[in-house]
Parts: C-alpha cells; structure tokens; sequence
C-alpha cells in the first residue's frame, strides 16, 4: 500500500501472522456399512497415533477435539494425584 501525504511519500507494510495452529481438512469415506475419517500423515505423526490406535472426540465449547488420551482416564489420574497429596505424609511414613 502507497500512501501519499503532501509531498513526502510513504510505503506501508502490512504484515498479517496467525498464531493458531494449522487447520487440517478430513475426508469421510465409507468403510462397509460405517463412514470413516482419513487423518493425513502429519496429524497421526503430531497424535502419536499409527493404523489400528483409538481416539477419543469429546464436544468443547469451540467444537469438538480428536484425541488419543481417554478423557475419563485424565480424570482418575487427576483424583489420585489429589489423594495422593492429601496424604503425602502417611505415603512417606509407609515408605521408610
């Protein structure tokens, strides 16, 4: 963009970044009597996923997620890390 003020003449630049993370598009195909979704290479690299692995897809407020942690396990783990530092001292008694 040229911008001309009196007689200095001035070049703006404008520079637009994104700091969201890349979108990926996802194909559905039909696999015998259920549909499918295709995840490019990258995403099962990024996933740690590879053909056979499960994941989860769980509804957020912005939409939905894929992802291969169970949402259910997260939340016992969250309950025994809280156990565990309810009782820290007794667990260190029991250690010695």
């Amino acid at each position: 963009m040229r911008l001309k003020l009196s007689k200095y003449q001035y070049n703006i630049t404008i520079v637009i970044t994104s700091t969201r993370f890349p979108i990926f598009t996802l194909k559905l195909t039909q696999i015998g009597n259920s549909v499918g979704v295709i995840l490019p290479k990258e995403v099962l690299a990024r996933l740690k996923l590879e053909k056979g692995g499960t994941v989860f897809v769980t509804e957020t407020p912005e939409g939905f997620a894929l992802t291969p942690y169970d949402p259910a396990l997260e939340e016992q783990l969250k309950a025994g890390r809280e156990f565990m530092k309810e009782y820290r001292d007794t667990f260190h008694q029991l250690a010695k």
